[in-house]
C-alpha cells in the first residue's frame, strides 16, 4: 500500500517528512532509523535538529543504520556518509553515536565488509522506518539499474549517470570514488515502513516509471510497489511528469 502526500516545494516536503520521524519516534522511543544520505533529505535533518533543540523529540533511544557508504571513503572524509551524518545530524542531537551504524567504507575486502553489515542489521533487529530518495535513474541506495534486484548488502560498481549526479560534491568527477557498499532490495523491503522523499524536476520521470511502470530491475525503486507500506513525500516538480500523463 502507498500513501501520496503532495508537498508544494522542497521544504513542505522536507517538514513534513521530519514530523512524520517525529510521529514514529515518540510512538516508538527505541526505534531503528533507516537513514539516507544526499541533497534530498538534508533539509528533514534540520527541521528534526530544529525539533530536537525546542524540546520535541528525544534521539536518545534510537538506532540508526545508514543504506550505503563509498568505498575507499573512511568517517573523516568530508564526502563519506558518516561524515554527512555528524554534519547534518548526529552532531547536533542526543543520539547515542555507539548506535548509529554505516557501512565501512575503509574496509578493502567487500565480502567482509557487506558480512559485517549484514550481521549489524540482524543485530539491531532490522530497519523499522526507512527514509529513500530516488536517483535520476531510480536507483535506491545505491542499488543501481541491473538485470537483478541484489537481496543483501553488496559492493556496487556506480554508473556513469550516478557518478556524474554526484560530482557536483566533489572537486571533480574524477574524484568519485566507482565503488560503494549499500544495503539490497530485499534489505529495504524487509524494513517495517518505508518513507520516500523525492523533490525537483529531474526526479520527475524515475518517479513515474517507479510508480506507474512495470516492476523491473532496470528501475531498482519500482520494487516500492510490492512493500505494504510506503508513504511518498513529493513537491510539485517531482510530480511534473506523473501530472502531464493526467495521473494526478
Amino acid at each position: 500500500m502507498m500513501k501520496f502526500v503532495y508537498c508544494k516545494n522542497y521544504d513542505e516536503m522536507s517538514k513534513r517528512v521530519a514530523e512524520d520521524l517525529i510521529g514514529e519516534i515518540q510512538a516508538n522511543p527505541e526505534i531503528v532509523l533507516g537513514l539516507a544520505t544526499g541533497s534530498t533529505p538534508e533539509g528533514t535533518y534540520q527541521y528534526l535538529v530544529n525539533a530536537y533543540n525546542e524540546g520535541k523529540v528525544d534521539f536518545s533511544k534510537v538506532t540508526s543504520v545508514n543504506l550505503d557508504e563509498y568505498k575507499g571513503l573512511g568517517p573523516d572524509d568530508d564526502q563519506g556518509y558518516r561524515y554527512f551524518m555528524n554534519k547534518h545530524l548526529f552532531d547536533h542531537v542526543n543520539i547515542n553515536k555507539d548506535r548509529t551504524f554505516v557501512p565501512n567504507g575503509l574496509e578493502e575486502d567487500s565480502e567482509k565488509a557487506c558480512a559485517e553489515y549484514e550481521e549489524i542489521i540482524k543485530n539491531v533487529g532490522g530497519v523499522d522506518v526507512q527514509i529513500l530518495g530516488i536517483g535520476g535513474n531510480g536507483h535506491i541506495g545505491f542499488n543501481e539499474p541491473g538485470d537483478v534486484f541484489i537481496r543483501k548488502t553488496h559492493c556496487v560498481d556506480l554508473t556513469q549517470s550516478t557518478l556524474e549526479a554526484n560530482a557536483r560534491f566533489f572537486d571533480s568527477i574524477d574524484d568519485v570514488p566507482k565503488q560503494a557498499y549499500s544495503m539490497g532490495v530485499g534489505n529495504i523491503m524487509a524494513t517495517k515502513k518505508v518513507i520516500l522523499a523525492v523533490s525537483g524536476k529531474n526526479k520527475a520521470q524515475a518517479l513515474y516509471d517507479t510508480l506507474y511502470g512495470e516492476v523491473t530491475p532496470k528501475v531498482q525503486a519500482s520494487i516500492l510497489q510490492f512493500h505494504n507500506n510506503v508513504v511518498l513525500y513529493a513537491d510539485e516538480d517531482a510530480l511534473s511528469v506523473i501530472k502531464e500523463k493526467g495521473l494526478l
